[in-house]
């Protein structure tokens, strides 16, 4: 049906365009003469099909408007709700609450969005009379209504009346504190609408957003970990994420200004960030997380919850959330409040939601039933726990990324090699249907910057780290003869010395979160290899290394265990199909043929079957193995200091 074709595209339009559409927000309808297509509840303007539209019967719709519902506002809900329900002809989607608003207008194509220049004049204090300013009598503005069925009979009876006036329907209603309809004939009128709107009210706009990136401290590696545990004492260890720019430093620098973004504007807001936020100010870190942890048990106190949104002054806007998803709507729903508070400057000041009107958003069931199709929902073994894993970007890696995404884990892909990093990163987010998610940071393991600016970049993506898998290494084959002392002293820097480094940076972050939850744990976790466990002819470099790792690993578990950090190695056999075996260039099948390392081979395949002859179990070691060792030592709670194999049996402990 062209019609329904013509409404996806418009939807999927604006749902993609950050001006008019935040988090998923708004709604687009189509009716014929007897049905509605609404979008349903739960489904986002910007990737909507044809099943994400609830289909609905309009001659039971237009029943609801001359149906008298119950005074008893919860009761009245549950009436409408049930008539709704009724109508819909596709049983299996809930329709958008505004449904019975795209019905009482009579336009073809109804499309209702929160674009954030018209909500800068909808959520100010003058809103009423500038829209009569600018628009005259074109646009319907409606004072600002709880939704539901009192917003539908506000907005039904505001039409026929401007009928009655104008002897037209209006081409554009703007509703305080919450956004426009436009109704059209065509999906071409509706965007010239739209643009009109926009146009008018940016040229009254008196100083413009400001724009581009603010620096973001360095003491957040310091104190957005401890700030975490904060949040989650008592609950589900929460992620966090740290935004800064120009807009929001603006917001940040005073109590006076935050003042302005301290509650909220539209239902939305409610539904993500809550309706009650935080700031902190403070001259030293020590102030800061004494500050933190006084107005975070506060708040808890008072609200029976953790914050949604914190505000710190010389780090930015914390968003608080119990996945990465989650945080990353809070973050854009509240980023976009400010520029709301910004815009509405123009026109006399913010004017935000009553403590009246917030409450009823808070108790409605239809933000509730939001709220929980917003969550969205994984059940790994590693729910939403925050990994580094170093040399991710390919190998052993990469399939241990693979494994832990699945279960639920937020990956931060660190290698250098930042071409394959970054799609490795966006290849694992097509693996997951949670809230977690993952993301690429070059990364050199030998640099202690590099490893600094690392655990900034997880920290404010995340929030903290809940384990370290230093897995990134190399290997340069040859005997004494053949080695030289510069790739000795290259393999010594990445699988010793690299290891080090990665422990040091790692375990100030996990000792930092552990002080302020006592029921917190962290995990660092060296990939090491068989070749750890007993020496390698021709290899010593590279066994020497891993042999130094575990006394490493066994040092590390002493020094840290007092503050409920465990350090363990993985003792993997050989991973025959990945890179690192099986290059056909630098692997080191072709290494070991041509060190000669392997009596009496002569093709790669000869070296492949006398290494495959050593293991019992006749089988390569496959990152699903290692993953499982991992998984194993994330969730006990009493080992420390181990070296695991995951060999076949090549290697077995006495």
């Amino acid at each position: 049906m062209k019609q329904i074709e013509q409404l996806i595209e418009i939807s999927r339009k604006y749902g993609c365009d950050s001006r008019y559409v935040i988090a998923g927000g708004g709604n687009t309808s189509y009716k014929s003469e007897d049905k509605l297509w609404v979008k349903a509840s739960g489904c986002a303007l910007a990737t909507i099909t044809e099943d994400g539209f609830a289909v609905l019967d309009r001659a039971k719709l237009n029943l609801m408007a001359t149906k008298d519902y119950s005074a008893d506002s919860a009761t009245r809900e549950e009436e409408v709700k049930n008539d709704l329900a009724a109508a819909c002809i596709t049983r299996d989607r809930r329709p958008s609450v505004e449904t019975s608003l795209h019905n009482a207008l009579s336009a073809s194509f109804v499309v209702h969005l929160h674009p954030t220049v018209v909500n800068g004049l909808m959520s100010s204090v003058q809103a009423e009379e500038q829209t009569r300013r600018l628009f005259g009598g074109k646009v319907l503005y409606i004072p600002y209504t709880d939704p539901g069925y009192v917003l539908f009979r506000k907005v039904y009876d505001s039409i026929v009346e401007y009928v009655a006036e104008h002897g037209c329907e209006p081409k554009a209603i703007l509703l305080q504190n919450h956004g426009a309809f436009v109704g059209a004939e065509s999906p071409e009128e509706v965007e010239a609408v739209y643009t009109e709107l926009l146009a008018a009210i940016e040229k009254e706009v008196k100083e413009p957003l400001p724009e581009g990136e603010a620096p973001v401290c360095d003491c957040v590696s310091e104190v957005i970990p401890a700030v975490r545990m904060m949040l989650s004492r008592g609950e589900n260890v929460k992620t966090l994420k740290v935004v800064n720019n120009r807009l929001v430093e603006w917001f940040a620098a005073s109590e006076e200004r935050f003042a302005k973004v301290s509650a909220p504007f539209s239902p939305d807001a409610i539904v993500y960030c809550k309706s009650k936020y935080v700031y902190l100010a403070a001259e030293s870190r020590e102030e800061l997380l004494a500050q933190a942890e006084q107005k975070i048990e506060a708040y808890k106190a008072q609200n029976g919850y953790a914050p949604k949104v914190l505000v710190i002054k010389g780090i930015g806007l914390v968003a608080v959330g119990d996945n990465a998803k989650g945080c990353g709507i809070v973050a854009e729903v509240y980023t976009d409040m400010m520029k709301v508070a910004w815009l509405a400057q123009s026109f006399g000041g913010e004017h935000p939601m009553t403590r009246e009107q917030i409450d009823f958003i808070d108790n409605w069931e239809v933000e509730n039933y939001r709220r929980k199709v917003s969550a969205a929902a994984s059940a790994g073994r590693v729910e939403n726990k925050i990994f580094i894993i170093t040399g991710a970007a390919q190998g052993f890696g990469e399939g241990i990324a693979q494994c832990l995404i699945k279960e639920g884990a937020n990956i931060v892909v660190a290698d250098l090699n930042e071409t394959v990093g970054a799609r490795t990163a966006e290849n694992l987010n097509a693996m997951t249907s949670g809230g977690n998610r993952a993301i690429f940071v070059k990364t050199n393991v030998a640099d202690m910057d590099s490893l600094n600016a690392l655990i900034k970049s997880t920290v404010c993506s995340f929030g903290g780290l809940d384990v370290f898998v230093s897995n990134a290494g190399i290997l340069r084959a040859g005997g004494l003869e053949a080695m030289t002392p510069e790739n000795f002293e290259l393999v010594t820097k990445i699988n010793y010395n690299a290891y080090f480094f990665c422990a040091k940076v790692a375990s100030r972050v996990m000792k930092l979160q552990n002080r302020y939850n006592e029921e917190n744990w962290g995990d660092i976790i060296q990939i090491n290899s068989k070749s750890g466990l007993r020496g390698s002819k021709a290899n010593f470099a590279y066994a020497g290394g891993k042999f130094g790792g575990i006394g490493l690993t066994q040092s590390f578990a002493l020094e840290l265990a007092p503050f409920r950090v465990k350090v363990n190695s993985v003792c993997p056999g050989n991973f025959y199909d990945g890179p690192l075996w099986s290059d056909p260039v630098n692997g080191l099948f072709v290494q070991y043929l041509n060190a000669g390392k392997v009596p009496g081979a002569k093709t790669v395949e000869d070296v492949r079957e006398f290494y495959m002859a050593q293991v019992p179990m006749r089988k390569g070691c496959a990152p699903a193995d290692v993953c499982k060792a991992v998984l194993y030592l994330i969730e006990q709670t009493c080992e420390t200091g181990q070296a695991v194999p995951v060999t076949g049996g090549q290697v077995m402990l006495s």
